[in-house]
């Protein structure tokens, strides 16, 4: 598996949909695909988004970092 961190040049708002494909191995639409209709259902998609967006590296700072 890949090294999570937000990529530069495939980002829609915050990354963290393309930096979960590419952790997994699909594409970043589907993965967005997938985020959207879990939205539907009820839980915390929004605040994981956003906590995982602060917590993300982005991928140039990842370089620099230990995980």
């Amino acid at each position: 598996m890949s090294r999570l961190a937000r990529p530069t040049n495939d980002r829609m708002i915050g990354g963290v949909c393309a930096a979960l494909a590419r952790r997994f191995h699909t594409s970043a639409t589907t993965m967005r695909v997938i985020f959207l209709l879990s939205c539907l259902l009820p839980g915390p998609q929004f605040l994981l988004y956003i906590a995982l967006w602060i917590l993300l590296p982005s991928e140039g700072k990842a370089a620099r970092t230990a995980w």
